[in-house]
């Protein structure tokens, strides 16, 4: 059987599917943390390096190839917004154990569906991600995502105000929120990201 080489080009679009399956692995991961009340911090701090390794593996191909496939800092960019949806996700997952959070707030574990989900689109887009086809519909479902997000997390921290009387409480469950909300936007910005790039290659 005759193998194809894969030529530098193709090689960045294999490394952001690769930083798109773990970027999807860990919300997901971070969501049944939620959902089951119990601790995956070992694994979200598994799935940090393999990204951190993906994205080193980006840049020393961005060094050294003589021609890349779209703009070099564009590559830089989309590479370190996705490596920053996993670490986002695995600060907060350090900051359940740290805290040592007994039980899981409603919100919390909605907003980590939300996030898993968010995983999923992203994923996919970079699925889709070399030709540039198909981008949209992802790229929308995120942002809806982020929008009813961001509600459910304004309405969490004002409850959080309103019934929260034990201050230590209120600081770490604050803390939380807003680290899942990051990684929301996170996800957001990085959708984004591949949009206007496509939109510079289209």
């Amino acid at each position: 059987m005759k193998l194809t080489p894969v030529t530098p080009g193709r090689r960045f679009y294999e490394l952001f599917r690769t930083q798109g399956k773990l970027v999807s692995e860990t919300l997901t991961e971070l969501s049944k943390s939620l959902l089951e009340g119990k601790s995956r911090h070992a694994r979200l701090r598994d799935l940090e390096h393999e990204c951190d390794d993906a994205t080193h593996q980006i840049h020393n191909l961005v060094n050294s190839a003589f021609i890349t496939p779209i703009d070099e800092g564009d590559i830089l960019l989309l590479a370190s917004s996705l490596d920053d949806v996993v670490d986002l996700a695995e600060e907060t997952g350090d900051k359940i154990d740290l805290y040592r959070i007994q039980s899981i707030t409603d919100p919390a574990r909605q907003m980590g569906e939300y996030l898993a989900r968010a995983g999923i689109e992203l994923a996919g887009a970079l699925d889709r991600f070399e030709g540039f086809r198909e981008l949209q519909p992802h790229r929308d479902e995120i942002h809806r995502l982020e929008n009813e997000g961001d509600q459910l997390m304004r309405t969490a921290i004002g409850d959080l105000f309103s019934r929260v009387t034990d201050a230590s409480e209120l600081v770490k469950w604050k803390d939380i929120y807003d680290l899942l909300e990051a990684t929301m936007d996170a996800c957001e910005h990085t959708a984004n990201v591949m949009e206007t790039i496509a939109i510079k290659n289209a």
